[in-house]
C-alpha cells in the first residue's frame, strides 16, 4: 500500500500527472458551477423548463472551463488559436451539452410521468446532467491534450525536475 502511495505521489509530480490533476480540478469546479447554476435555474423556477435550465446551467459553466483548461491545465498563454483551440473546445462542449439535453429530455419525461416533489425533480435533473457529462470526461481529456499541446513530455518533466531541485 505504501509503495502504491509513493508511486502515485511520484507520478503526480510528472507533467502528465500534474496535467491530469489540474484537468480533474477544472472539471470538478465546472461541475460545481453547472450544478449550482442548474439547481438555481430549475430549482428556484428562474427557468422552469428542464431543457432550457440545463442548457443555461451548462453554458454558464463552460465559459470559465475554457480559460482554466487553456491557461492552467495546458499552460497556454496569449491569443487563442481559433481553429486549433476554440473550435474543438466548443465543438466538444456543445456535443456534451447535446448529450445533456438528451438526458434532460428523459428527465423531463420522468418529471411529467411522476408526481414527485419539485425538490426530487430538481435532484433528478441535476443528477442526469452530471451523468451525461461524465460520459465525455475522458474523451475531452484526450482531445484537449492534443489541441493544447505545448512541449514534449520529456522537456516538461526535465523542467519540473529542475524546479524541484532549485525550489522555484
Amino acid at each position: 500500500m505504501l509503495t502504491r502511495l509513493h508511486s502515485l505521489r511520484s507520478w503526480s509530480k510528472t507533467h502528465q500527472g500534474r496535467k491530469l490533476i489540474r484537468y480533474t480540478m477544472v472539471s470538478g469546479s465546472s461541475t460545481i458551477v453547472s450544478f449550482v447554476a442548474l439547481s438555481a435555474f430549475y430549482g428556484l423556477n428562474i427557468i422552469p423548463s428542464v431543457i432550457w435550465s440545463t442548457l443555461a446551467g451548462n453554458l454558464v459553466a463552460s465559459i470559465p472551463a475554457y480559460q482554466l483548461n487553456r491557461r492552467w491545465t495546458w499552460g497556454k498563454r496569449g491569443k487563442s488559436q481559433f481553429r486549433r483551440e476554440v473550435v474543438p473546445f466548443w465543438a466538444l462542449t456543445f456535443l456534451g451539452i447535446g448529450v445533456s439535453q438528451l438526458g434532460a429530455l428523459w428527465a423531463r419525461h420522468e418529471v411529467r410521468a411522476h408526481h414527485w416533489s419539485h425538490l426530487a425533480n430538481t435532484g433528478l435533473v441535476v443528477f442526469t446532467n452530471l451523468a451525461s457529462f461524465a460520459i465525455f470526461w475522458v474523451l475531452k481529456l484526450i482531445v484537449f491534450n492534443r489541441i493544447f499541446r505545448v512541449d514534449t513530455v520529456e522537456e516538461i518533466d526535465e523542467h519540473l525536475n529542475i524546479e524541484e531541485v532549485t525550489g522555484t
